[in-house]
């Protein structure tokens, strides 16, 4: 299907009007659609977006001025230029009042109207490209992929391989792994590299509202739906749509998105056509999707169809290698590399468990930083969690007659839960947050330990 570049609404009474600027704009390469009058244009859209909408001003029942001013308050990403026979200063300068790009009299030259149309799509796709900036600023740089270890060397080559393809990818590994970090490299490496690069956390968006902000929605089709908007798979048309956290999506959403993957289109929330995309979807996720899939949490198609290509990042304590480059690279960003650390504090570094991975590794030298006055950083500067790590390995010791070691983690899990309750008077919320887990991670472990204790909802 070729690609047009852009969709156009032509609005006129006159029906001879109308055929030249569909012929015309057709001929540029845009999709267009036409209405008759005003309130026609707006039934239109309600039911789909325009980039673009091109109206006459004198028209019976719904004039352009008012089509303006309606359809700013029904899409308000929508353009709008008017044309008019009777143009007078003072209406032009309320048009632009209310929002319209530009404001043509007639005859005109149809170079006139195809520079109009085109300095207003490209309006419209550079504040596009402004909102993705700005998310995709949030985004640690790729230069925060570190790691000269065999397994990471490996990693990297697979990255490669895996760019070159248009298939889905899956990237799994443990929280604070840099997942995202994998996921944007993979496109920057594509030859999608020159469009957006979208990011959605599937875990931070309430169920309710996530299937709104992937696909959109239409004026009116939910409480609070104030005008239509577009979706996160419209903004990553041509480009790359990153879905981290895929385990926690909802099973009514999936079917959904494998809809999306399979046939490349999807209708807003509340809408009534479809919409077609070119977009690559890179999934990530730190759950078995295989042992949910077994549990009935999520759908066995939909897994396959994610994971055509697969990348597995290695947690930091299987490349400890690499912790002194990382340790360099965190010193360099918060100290200006004027700080060092002391060959035992490093060495303490090195054997750590990370269940944090390199995100807690940052975190951490972050705070020593803060905390260490000098130049070197000593044991001292660490936190407890660390120097403490070092005597409770030293003590561990495994019965010679066997131990059921499964049993004692599934002791342990169930103890902190129970006391990360304690610890928030019951609240659900505060006590994920303690966990480092989410929300509805910590509310199906609660299930798997049938831990039926009263506690605030809240």
């Amino acid at each position: 299907m070729k690609k047009t570049k852009g969709k156009i609404l032509v609005v006129d009474d006159e029906r001879s009007m109308r055929e030249i600027l569909e012929i015309f704009l057709k001929s540029e390469g845009y999709g267009v659609a036409t209405a008759d009058n005003g309130a026609t244009a707006l039934e239109a859209l309600k039911n789909d977006f325009f980039d673009l909408i091109v109206t006459d001003m004198k028209m019976p029942k719904v004039s352009g001025m008012e089509l303006l001013k309606n359809a700013k308050d029904i899409s308000p990403d929508t353009e709008v230029v008017i044309v008019t026979a009777f143009g007078t200063p003072e209406s032009a300068v309320e048009a632009m009042k209310l929002g319209a790009h530009d404001y043509i009299q007639k005859p005109f030259q149809m170079d006139e109207i195809r520079l109009v149309v085109k300095n207003a799509l490209e309006k419209q796709k550079l504040r596009k490209d402004v909102t993705i900036l700005k998310e995709q600023l949030k985004t640690p740089s790729l230069e925060n992929i570190i790691g000269a270890s065999p397994a990471m060397q490996e990693m990297f080559s697979l990255i490669s391989k895996t760019a070159e393809s248009n298939a889905t990818v899956l990237i799994t590994g443990e929280s604070g792994t840099g997942k995202e970090l994998v996921a944007m490299a993979v496109h920057n490496l594509s030859p999608r590299k020159d469009h957006h690069f979208v990011a959605v956390n599937c875990a931070a968006i309430p169920e309710g509202l996530l299937e709104s902000e992937l696909f959109g929605y239409m004026k009116g089709a939910f409480t609070g739906a104030a005008g239509n908007k577009q979706g996160l798979f419209e903004l990553a048309n041509d480009g790359t749509l990153f879905l981290d956290e895929i385990g926690e999506m909802p099973m009514s959403l999936q079917a959904k998105l494998l809809r999306v993957i399979e046939g490349g289109s999807f209708r807003r929330v509340g809408g009534i056509s479809d919409i077609k995309v070119d977009v690559r979807v890179i999934s990530a996720t730190n759950k078995d999707l295989k042992e949910l899939i077994e549990k009935g949490l999520f759908r066995e198609d939909l897994y396959f169809r994610l994971n055509v290509l697969s990348v597995k990042i290695p947690p930091l304590r299987e490349r400890r290698d690499d912790i002194p480059v990382l340790v360099e690279h965190f010193l360099k960003k918060y100290a200006a590399g004027k700080k060092q650390f002391a060959p035992d504090a490093m060495g303490l570094l090195k054997n750590y468990r990370w269940r944090g991975n390199v995100r807690e590794l940052e975190n951490i030298i972050e705070r020593v930083v803060l905390l260490c006055d000098g130049e070197v950083i000593s044991v001292e500067h660490l936190p407890e969690e660390i120097r403490s790590a070092s005597t409770i390995a030293k003590g561990v010791s495994v019965p010679s007659g066997g131990m059921d070691f499964e049993q004692l983690m599934e002791d342990m899990e169930k103890a902190y839960l129970l006391k990360a309750l304690e610890q928030t008077n019951g609240v659900k919320t505060e006590a994920a947050k303690l966990l480092n887990l989410t929300f509805r991670s910590f509310r199906h472990k609660l299930k798997k330990y049938g831990i039926e204790k009263k506690i605030i909802t809240d």
